[in-house]
């Protein structure tokens, strides 16, 4: 694993020293990999539905050639 050296404003190290008092993390290393490991997760859900977007998008304008999902009574 490589060091990264960070520089950050002392508010933002006071909230996270503040999380650490609290049993949210276990240390100011363990809080910042878990931030950027969230923002990452946040990431992939955006393109997801950036997909999800695009094909209702298509499926609105191609409706007829859409499958139903349950049969008409």
């Amino acid at each position: 694993m490589t060091q990264v050296q960070l520089r950050l404003p002392p508010k933002m190290i006071e909230e996270i020293d503040k999380w650490i008092e609290e049993g949210r993390f276990k240390s100011r290393s363990d809080a910042i990999k878990t931030i950027i490991s969230l923002f990452e997760e946040r990431e992939k859900t955006r393109e997801f539905l950036a997909i999800l977007n695009a094909r209702s998008e298509e499926a609105e304008e191609h409706s007829e050639t859409l499958i139903p999902l349950e049969e008409s009574e």
